[in-house]
């Protein structure tokens, strides 16, 4: 007996667990801390001149991006609390599509300022109410005086609001030639909503190929939806005006028997005889398409040489192994429908006419090295594609992750009729309304509504920063012109004033055609307020540790 261990004093507050728990203030301060380590990686992309980050992956791989979204993504970042802010921006560029970088920087501006609250013994639970107390004024006050109704929308707002998102891209200057191929694209694929009569603009109905070679100005607009890869044989036609589209997940080779069947002959001549009912099973089904009139055919599996003989006398074009999204738009695109299999009730193999697809033309087209299928005005909906060119693959990257924002960026603006002035505008303002505010609220709430007020200014300040201008002295400016056009009735038109990051001067941004989606405003200040408190909650983490593998 006297080998064992006596029994261990439990103290207070002490759970038999396996690792490690902090509690309090600790778990605050580390979340916190691990929060602001994401934020001050992205900080210095923000803005028309911020800078871009180099993300090497464990293969080798790099990346070099100025977009919030992808390098947080790519960064793998393992700490728990500072998980919460990659999936906000992941969030933010899925709904919006723009504006992940600040989402990120307010978020973690509005929890540092909620620590300090914190430490000045103030409870987490009213920090919280201040805060959402705060997004909603916030977001009732962009509504009411801050978002510009546009009932006639024109191009050129579109045309400013992707030149806007565009300005903090790769291209910065240039971006006049993509913010006009975005709203290019976009006016294409425009369609109306057959129930409610609003018009949809579908960013996925633009499809994006990179092609490396010249320089991205000859980057080009196609009507039509692309596909990479060429037809299946040379011998079919190039160009099939009005396209009648088979869309099949069906194998077009030699019918083979299924794993697991075994025939047993006991005639040599039947062997041969098996052996040609194969290759006519395939020849019928082919031939089932050709007697409905399809002269396109796509599938998602292969196509041999003997179908590709039936299919050149035929003069179909047939193209293989096409992707299932592929398929998935063409069916939209064309009207069809994707057949598994040509089997009928009956038991027999049939191909029914209504499944065919139609669109005005499909043609092949060479770009550079590589063939293309080009499908253009299809039946039901329209699409385009985009055709980008650069000097190499990691330039072509930034630049599509660039005009997918811009894409998103006016697709926003114009379903949503509503713009803001962009350039710290809005910032600035709901920092000086919401100081107002917080004065009028009576209970301790005043002090986490005045601390976002200040959060707020994060994204002037940063701005400034990284367009190399003083950045308080560039506050004080954009401060006092809000302050004056809320207190001022004459003075309301100052109410549009945002930085100009090139000269560092403050300008009316709703004149200078800087705008931004109002959606992607709200948006953000939503995302980074339930970002901020989902972290705030947290008040106690307990670490396992791994398992020992068992000898």
């Amino acid at each position: 007996m006297q080998g064992q261990p006596g029994p261990q004093v439990q103290t207070k507050d002490q759970l038999y667990l396996n690792g490690e728990r902090s509690t309090g203030q600790d778990v605050r301060t580390q979340n916190v801390t691990a929060a602001l380590s994401v934020a001050n990686v992205v900080k210095t992309s923000l803005g028309p001149i911020g800078l871009d980050k180099m993300l090497v992956d464990d293969l080798g791989d790099v990346t070099v991006t100025n977009d919030g979204a992808t390098i947080l993504a790519q960064m793998e970042v393992d700490h728990p609390a500072a998980k919460v802010l990659v999936q906000l921006s992941e969030m933010q560029d899925k709904e919006v599509g723009d504006g992940t970088t600040s989402v990120v920087i307010l978020a973690s501006e509005l929890l540092k300022r909620a620590n300090e609250l914190i430490k000045n013994s103030i409870h987490a639970t009213t920090i919280m109410t201040g805060y959402r107390l705060a997004m909603k004024e916030s977001i009732k006050f962009i509504k009411e005086h801050l978002a510009v109704k546009t009932e006639k929308l024109g191009r050129e707002l579109a045309f400013s609001v992707a030149k806007t998102t565009l300005s903090s891209k790769v291209f910065g200057r240039e971006s006049d030639f993509f913010a006009t191929l975005a709203c290019d694209a976009m006016s294409l694929v425009a369609s109306a909503d057959p129930d409610t009569g609003k018009m949809r603009y579908p960013v996925k109905a633009v499809g994006v190929m990179k092609q490396h070679g010249r320089s991205f100005k000859d980057s080009v607009l196609m009507n039509g939806y692309v596909l990479y890869g060429g037809r299946a044989g040379q011998g079919m036609p190039r160009v099939v005006q009005n396209a009648k589209i088979a869309l099949l997940d069906i194998d077009l080779r030699k019918t083979k028997m299924a794993m697991g069947v075994s025939v047993v002959v006991t005639d040599p001549k039947k062997l041969e005889e098996i052996r040609k009912r194969e290759a006519d099973i395939t020849k019928e089904r082919i031939q089932l398409l050709i007697d409905a009139g399809v002269n396109v055919v796509f599938t998602t599996k292969g196509v041999d040489d003997m179908a590709i003989k039936y299919f050149v006398d035929a003069g179909v074009i047939a193209m293989r192994r096409v992707k299932k999204e592929d398929m998935r738009r063409l069916e939209k695109l064309t009207g069809g429908t994707m057949l598994i299999t040509f089997a009928d009730m009956e038991g027999n193999e049939s191909f029914d006419a209504s499944c065919i697809g139609h669109a005005e033309e499909v043609s092949e087209e060479r770009v550079c090295d590589d063939d293309h299928i080009l499908v253009k005005g299809g039946k039901s909906t329209r699409a385009c594609s985009i055709l980008l060119r650069g000097a190499n693959m990691h330039l072509l990257d930034e630049v599509e992750r660039a005009l997918h924002d811009a894409l998103c960026a006016v697709k926003r603006t114009l379903e949503s009729a509503s713009v803001v002035p962009g350039g710290g505008c809005v910032e600035a303002a709901l920092s000086i309304y919401l100081e107002n505010f917080a004065t009028s609220v009576g209970s301790r709430e005043q002090l986490a509504i005045a601390e976002f007020a200040q959060s707020m200014l994060v994204i002037p300040k940063q701005l400034s920063v990284n367009a190399a201008q003083d950045s308080v002295d560039v506050v004080a400016k954009l401060r006092a012109s809000h302050n004056a056009a809320l207190v001022d009735g004459s003075k309301a038109s100052l109410r549009y004033t945002g930085l100009d990051c090139v000269s560092g001067n403050i300008q009316d941004n709703l004149a200078a055609g800087i705008l931004e989606p109002a959606l992607s405003k709200v948006k953000m200040i939503q995302f980074a307020t339930e970002a901020a408190i989902t972290v705030l909650r947290i008040d106690d983490m307990i670490k396992l540790n791994p398992e020992e593998p068992q000898q």
